[in-house]
């Protein structure tokens, strides 16, 4: 009796790890990597994983079709390759959308899931004028934006900053004057023009608290940064010493 109990509950877990199955999940983190490696950077497959999983926390706390969360998580930077290419012209959330309907239908999804993934994935872009409507659609935004904020969201604007030949700090810059793509678009510039206002734009409460820790040590960081680029060093004390 003590092994048929324990059964299920392991069966109940696999399922919550690969919601659309073990072999369909592996095709379609397959196919997201294919399309992610040729972005890389801070786009590779590894943010699509962390979002994914950020996707299933949420999900789960919040009783949404995780089914469908995982699809969307899978494919909702697969046009993140055109966007870059384009320097920001072509809107990565809407190609995404355009590339994953075919492999979707490809891969055998009925319609109505079909259009309920396509949704997330159109309305997960922060600077869009599409409005996450379903709890899927929400989970998908604050998952994304997320990875982008905190000690994670640090490391890839300077790391986005790099792919497109930014400086490494611009305090004195006025953001307004400036543009994506360019030098002045450092990873300072992202915090003021994009991720200091994330916290406020998060849709679930599990978004909101994690949010909320992330923007915190973000603060303390920047703070950081101007201070030992633009700051005094410490006074040494008599002899030399520290």
């Amino acid at each position: 009796m003590t092994e048929e109990k324990k059964r299920p509950a392991a069966k109940t877990t696999a399922q919550q790890a690969a919601p659309l199955g073990e072999e369909l999940t592996a095709r379609l983190f397959a196919i997201s990597r294919e399309y992610c490696e040729a972005e890389g950077g801070c786009h590779g497959p590894d943010h699509t994983e962390r979002v994914y999983n950020l996707c299933l926390h949420i999900g789960r706390l919040m009783g949404a079709r995780l089914d469908i969360l995982a699809a969307a998580a899978l494919l909702h930077d697969i046009g993140r390759r055109h966007e870059t290419l384009s320097q920001g012209r072509i809107c990565h959330a809407q190609k995404s959308a355009e590339l994953a309907r075919a492999i979707l239908a490809g891969l055998g999804f009925s319609a109505e899931m079909e259009g309920a993934i396509l949704h997330c994935i159109e309305a997960h872009r922060y600077r869009n004028d599409k409005t996450p409507e379903s709890l899927e659609a929400k989970i998908l935004f604050d998952a994304d934006k997320l990875d982008s904020i905190g000690a994670i969201g640090i490391g890839r604007a300077f790391l986005f900053a790099g792919q497109v030949g930014a400086r490494l700090h611009n305090q004195d810059v006025d953001v307004d004057s400036t543009s994506s793509y360019t030098s002045e678009d450092t990873a300072y510039r992202e915090f003021l023009v994009k991720l200091c206002k994330v916290k406020g734009k998060m849709l679930t409460p599990e978004g909101k608290r994690l949010a909320a820790e992330r923007h915190e040590f973000m603060e303390l960081f920047f703070k950081r940064l101007e201070k030992e680029i633009h700051g005094s060093p410490a006074p040494q004390q008599a002899g030399g010493q520290p």
